[in-house]
Parts: structure tokens; sequence; C-alpha cells
């Protein structure tokens, strides 16, 4: 995996990270309305504010109904129905005071009884301040806090035998370092990048896809103008006379295996001699003379078309065969443009000086 791609993958996930712990501190408000009637004047109030904060769990939607408030503790915990309401009656929503247990068993007690949500308000002494309750433990409902002057206020309606109706809905974002616009360009910003990065990943391996066919086919190229290359070398089967089969010097470089008579060479253009069966896939695959690296295509004439020509003024290449620790025993041009010899334009070469020095140690 490149730099490149480390990179993006890293700036995705710190991005991811970004917008995680964003959401965790963003909280949203409620707007909390409730209508009763004046027992004075016997006339309609209306009264609303965004006053109250979503919990953490909380479903954010909009819930009304009949404010219900505990039958015994004003807090709402324990395991018995502490209201008196269940799910047949009309839609209510229980309003009950902050302590005594956990907010999911609040919440659950009040849920288990058929309520449409559930408003719980701060502890005396709190004046209208709030927190964004977790309630990990009691989901699917909608669930607010409201400060405790407000929460008061409603309690002592409902005491004084007063109906309260009470809808609660969606306000906005708010968290301590972030607002709705923030939000928003996070947002996009993960979206662009995300983007950014699929795009990148799709043109990379596109790119190697297009390398790899592009591979694939000169390499199908190579072999088509090696067995072609290879059609035209000399092939001899050895004798029993044969220099080859008589002496342990003579070998195939490819299998290390001494020559027998009957067996089937194949003498390159540099007069270097392999067993067939060993030469051509080493051909098809390298197209260079195992010893010597000459090269079958140039020798031959057989050029691949992407090949680059070579200019006049460039020296002519050559194939050096050297002895680990001695001088380079000869060299032989591949491509001399100068030379009018007929028998080197043919690339037919003349080895014997290197028999010569090989047939001294049999001496």
């Amino acid at each position: 995996m490149g730099k490149k791609t480390q990179h993006c993958l890293l700036l995705l996930l710190c991005l991811s990270w970004v917008v995680h712990c964003s959401a965790a501190f963003v909280f949203w408000t409620a707007v909390v309305e409730i209508s009763y009637v004046n027992n004075n004047n016997n006339e309609t109030e209306d009264k609303f504010c965004e006053c109250g904060v979503f919990g953490r769990h909380s479903l954010l939607k909009k819930a009304s109904g009949i404010v219900v408030l505990p039958t015994g503790d004003p807090k709402g915990c324990g395991p018995d129905p502490v209201y008196s309401r269940n799910s047949s009656s009309p839609p209510w929503i229980a309003l009950v005071k902050r302590g005594n247990c956990t907010f999911s068993e609040k919440i659950n007690a009040a849920k288990s009884l058929g309520a449409a949500g559930v408003v719980v308000y701060n502890a005396d002494g709190s004046g209208n301040s709030t927190s964004h309750m977790s309630h990990s433990e009691a989901t699917d409902i909608v669930a607010i806090m409201i400060g405790n002057t407000q929460g008061m206020e409603v309690v002592r309606l409902v005491k004084n035998g007063t109906e309260v109706q009470m809808l609660i809905d969606v306000g906005s974002p708010h968290g301590p370092w972030i607002d709705t616009y923030w939000l928003y360009f996070l947002s996009i910003a993960f979206f662009i990048v995300a983007a950014a990065a699929i795009t990148y990943f799709v043109f990379i391996s596109a790119n190697r896809l297009y390398s790899l066919s592009m591979h694939r086919r000169s390499e199908k190229k190579l072999k088509s103008e090696a067995k072609r290359a290879i059609k035209q070398l000399q092939v001899r089967t050895l004798k029993r006379d044969d220099e080859e089969t008589t002496s342990d010097f003579h070998m195939c470089a490819v299998c290390i295996e001494s020559y027998k008579p009957g067996e089937v060479v194949t003498v390159l253009t540099c007069d270097h001699i392999f067993h067939k069966a060993c030469i051509e896939p080493w051909l098809l695959e390298r197209r260079t003379c195992p010893m010597c690296k000459c090269d079958i295509l140039k020798a031959l004439g057989v050029e691949e078309e992407t090949k680059e020509n070579i200019s006049v003024e460039s020296p002519p290449d050559a194939t050096v065969i050297t002895v680990a620790g001695g001088e380079a025993l000869y060299e032989v041009p591949l491509t001399d443009p100068a030379s009018s010899d007929p028998e080197r334009q043919q690339h037919r070469y003349d080895n014997r000086a290197f028999e010569a020095d090989a047939e001294a140690p049999r001496g």
C-alpha cells in the first residue's frame, strides 16, 4: 500500500472519529407547549418555550398528551405501577421529578404503562437549569428534561385538578463548540473526502489493471516472436562419435547434464548448444542464451515493434563472457552496422578461441 493511500485512509478515519465525537457533543433542545383552561376566567391559556433538552437516547420526534403525575412518589421510582393510566388510556405524558433512581428506571416505569413521552424536571434549587440526561436502558420513547421552575408550575396546575395538555416538539441542535452550520460543513467534508478516496482507489485499480493488461499483451507478443525465432534455430541429433557425447566437459547449462547419443539439441546463434527440451522453455521466457546472454531475437532479426531503434552514433551492444577472476575471453558485437562482413551480418559467431582454452585443461 502506497504512502498516499495510507494518508487518505488516515484522513478518512480521523474525519469519522471527529464526526462521531461531534455527534456525542451535540444535544437537541425541545420546544414545550402547554395548554389548559384557567379556572378563574374559564379561558384557555397557551404557554410555550424552548426550555427542554432531549435525552441522549430519546427519539427525536413530536409527542403530545395529557400530563400525568405519579400517584405516590413524585420521582416515579419503584417496580410497582406508579401511574393511574395504562396503554388503553388517551395519550398521556408522565411528569416526574429527578432523583432516587436512574433516568432509565423512571422512563421505563412510564413506558411500561403506555406513556407517549416522559418529562423529567430538575431537582429543587436548580432553577431553570437542565442536563443532557443519559438513559441507555430506556429507548424508543420521547424523553426530555426541563428546569425545576417550569416543572413545578405544571405540577401545581395538575394537583389543583387542571387538565394540562402538553406538546413536545424538536428544537435545534446545540453543543459546547459546534453548531448546525459546523455540523453540516463537517458532514459535507466527510462525504467529499470519502468520494475522493473512492475515486482515488478506483483510479489506482484501473491503472493497475491497465498496466497488467499491457504487460500481459507485451509478454504474449514477445513469446510469439520467440516461437518464430526458435523455429529458425538449428536442431541436431547427437551421434555416438560427436565431440559433445565423448567429452565430459560438454554439458547442457540448463539442466547441468552431459549429452548422450540420440539426444536432440538446439544450436543457438552464438554456437552454444543445449538440450532442445531444456532451451526452448528458457528462450520463451528469457529469449537470451543462458551462457552469453545473446539475444536470439536481435541475432535472427526478429525485433519487437515496441523497442526503440538504435541510433547510428550509439556504440554497438556487445556480449562479454568473463571467467571469475580472469579477463574477458572475447567480445561479440550483436549489431555492427558499419561491418560489411557477411558472416557477421548473418549473426553467425565464431567461438573457437573459447573452445581452445577449454580444451587446454583436458590435454
